[in-house]
């Protein structure tokens, strides 16, 4: 499981000039995200305290209020956090306007090799501008929307009949995202046991990414682009295309035929709540949800399956999620933070992380012959990562982002206008943004 070359180069002495040999002891704080995915990381790091002599402080914000609040603390040029793992969208901002310190010295001085990672997680995690080698980052944690179903409703004998009945095909994991819709509709409504259950739980959130960060799994499949391939953001005829407005159509009929009544403005824990209840058969997220699935009494232990993002008219996609670490240029623990970063790039550490239920991007963790069998969902996992697509890292991601939100949100949720007209317009607001930012 381990790359010699990492080990070797990991364990060696940092390189004079580089950094001094040791850091005075400290008191840390790494800046994330409130999930369970931060717990673990909890757990991780009291390794690095007993071999460092540094000590770890922990400031985990809820995700509805973690760009909001971090941000606003780079902006600033606060020196709450030491270390951040910021979400991939912000490394074009954590760059460009000084926030991050940039990584290229001392990972050469390390021999920290950044073709040791899913190259994914590289262009979409640590790299500014994209397709540079400019590092700003440390791939942290893999992640990417993928889905979760009901297997043991899925495999009991009547409604398997009753599917089949109806579509003329075996009831098992969709090969495209008509078939999840069918699936979707199949459950929408039915008797299980004496309850009322409903087809799926999407992201329809508009108050921070969600339905964003659902949407697009549909978009991309249908022929969306964010920009003309040869022309940076030439964006007519791309993100408004007639495959795109397809695609988004598309994702307004699976809401309004196959999602719970009152779920207008759900996002990652109110999809886990309705999945962990019983109210529907499939759920779309992210995969740091998977161990909770496996754990828990009334989903895990085998009753539920986990498949990637289906593909669509113009292929297969998954919305890329996922972070990466960096150290916040205003920190006055720079040394001991990177320190840090040396340590949890250790292959021992990211095989640790996995087992603890971080999703390691290393790829001598997820090459290792072992790993596809490690979770019932490790395969997926795999499989996820090789198809990802991600939304804007520009430093202007955040009027990007408030734009599609409302464009999407009104059309898919409130049913205001047509999927044509709402790509329209959101040509027109991100043409505007980019006008305003010098680009066009």
């Amino acid at each position: 499981m381990k790359s010699k070359h990492l080990m070797a180069v990991v364990a060696s002495a940092i390189v004079a000039g580089s950094l001094p040999n040791a850091a005075a002891a400290e008191d840390l704080t790494l800046c994330w995200a409130a999930w369970d995915p931060a717990n673990a990381l909890v757990e991780l790091s009291k390794d690095f305290e007993t071999k460092s002599g540094h000590s770890m402080s922990f400031e985990f914000v809820p995700w509805t209020s973690f760009a909001d609040r971090m941000l606003n603390e780079l902006n600033s040029a606060g020196q709450l956090c030491d270390l951040m793992i910021g979400d991939s969208q912000w490394i074009g901002g954590g760059a460009e306007n000084g926030h991050y310190v940039k990584l290229n010295d001392f990972f050469d001085a390390n021999g920290i090799d950044m073709g040791d990672f899913i190259p994914a997680t590289v262009t979409g995690y640590a790299e500014w501008p994209k397709n540079t080698p400019n590092y700003y980052a440390l791939p942290a944690f893999g992640d990417v929307v993928g889905w979760t179903y009901r297997k043991d409703w899925f495999e009991r004998p009547e409604i398997r009949e009753a599917f089949k009945a109806k579509y003329g095909r075996e009831l098992g994991e969709p090969a495209t995202l008509e078939e999840l819709k069918d699936i979707a509709q199949f459950f929408q409504g039915r008797d299980i046991d004496g309850t009322t259950v409903y087809g799926a739980a999407i992201y329809t959130e508009r108050g921070s990414e969600g339905i964003t960060m659902g949407v697009t799994n549909a978009l991309y499949n249908y022929g969306f682009q964010y920009e003309n391939p040869d022309k940076p953001y030439d964006l007519d005829g791309f993100v408004n295309s007639k495959g795109a407005a397809e695609g988004l159509e598309f994702y307004k009929e699976l809401y309004d035929t196959a999602t719970p009544p009152g779920s207008s403005n759900w996002y990652m824990s109110e999809n886990i709540d309705a999945y962990k209840s019983g109210q529907v058969a499939l759920q779309m997220n992210f995969a740091f949800i998977w161990p909770g699935v496996e754990a828990d009494p009334n989903v895990g232990g085998g009753k539920s399956g986990y498949f990637p993002n289906p593909g669509g008219p113009a292929g297969q996609f998954a919305q890329l999620g996922g972070q990466g670490i960096s150290v916040v240029a205003y920190s006055e623990k720079q040394e001991a933070a990177l320190e840090y970063i040396k340590w949890f790039a250790q292959p021992e550490i990211q095989a640790r992380w996995w087992e603890l239920g971080g999703y390691s991007a290393l790829r001598a963790v997820v090459e290792d012959p072992g790993f596809a069998d490690s979770q019932p969902y490790a395969q997926t996992f795999l499989d996820s990562m090789a198809i990802v697509k991600d939304f804007w890292a520009e430093p202007a991601y955040a009027d990007l982002l408030l734009s599609m939100q409302e464009r999407i949100h009104n059309y898919v949720v409130a049913g205001q206008g047509t999927a044509q007209e709402a790509l329209d317009g959101l040509v027109e607001d991100w043409t505007e943004v980019f006008e305003d930012e010098g680009k066009l």
